[in-house]
């Protein structure tokens, strides 16, 4: 493993984002949580913008988790039609700035209209390489972790009986979206600090932020408070501080 010591660095490589507080958003101006949602998309639109400016290179964000489908029909349908409607609307201003889209998540799920749309979006901004955005949506950590082991057993119908051929990099080429390096920054808004089955193997060294910001307020000040406190981060990996320090000053 390559330690990277972030104290006093530049941005993270990979961010991720919890975009949590639509609801409570728009409970909180008497507005029908759906109009939470709706302004949440205009956050995601400033973020992603403001990442990439900052040079951050994956964009990860948790749209729709597995759990999700539990809420009331009105509120998943309604989310439904803005995804579907902000994948057509956000492509081209995507592909305007650089930002290459791919979805990860089980997607069979989706309407055959949405998965169209998927596609869509991922070809129109395929060639972009200013920064990667990855949107997970009817995503869930552990899904991905038994759906990697699923995917190699399918691969690879002998390695059952032999498993030291299991590696962590096997399971990692594996995971729902293996173009991404792991997360540097978790960043969680909406004042609650948990990460609720989000990216679970990607993130297991990934530095956790909890920003009180409710989503559809998060903006490039909120995100620029998480990378200044990232960049004051001393990254151990397991090591103690003083190993650390030696290998920042090449002892």
């Amino acid at each position: 493993m390559t330690v990277v010591t972030q104290k006093g660095g530049g941005a993270p490589s990979h961010v991720a984002i919890i975009m949590d507080g639509n609801g409570r958003w728009a409970q909180r101006r008497f507005l029908p949580r759906a109009e939470g949602h709706r302004r949440g998309v205009q956050s995601v639109r400033r973020v992603i913008e403001a990442a990439a400016k900052r040079g951050v290179r994956y964009l990860t964000l948790f749209a729709f988790s597995s759990e999700n489908w539990k809420r009331p029909a009105d509120e998943v349908n309604a989310l439904m039609r803005l995804f579907a409607t902000a994948l057509k609307k956000e492509a081209q201003a995507m592909l305007e700035h650089g930002v290459r889209l791919r979805v990860a998540g089980d997607l069979t799920a989706f309407s055959p209209e949405i998965q169209e749309s998927i596609r869509q979006s991922e070809a129109i901004t395929s060639y972009c390489e200013t920064m990667i955005l990855t949107v997970c949506a009817n995503y869930g950590g552990r899904w991905d972790i038994v759906e990697a082991f699923r995917n190699i057993v399918r691969k690879e119908p002998t390695i059952a009986t032999h498993p030291e051929r299991i590696t962590e990099a096997l399971v990692d080429e594996n995971l729902a979206f293996d173009w991404a390096p792991p997360v540097d920054l978790m960043i969680r808004t909406g004042g609650e600090q948990r990460i609720s089955n989000f990216i679970l193997w990607q993130a297991a060294y990934a530095e956790l932020f909890a920003s009180a910001t409710l989503w559809p307020d998060f903006d490039e000040k909120d995100l620029d408070e998480a990378l200044n406190w990232y960049a004051g981060r001393q990254r151990r990996f397991g090591m103690t501080g003083e190993q650390i320090q030696a290998l920042e000053h090449g002892e």
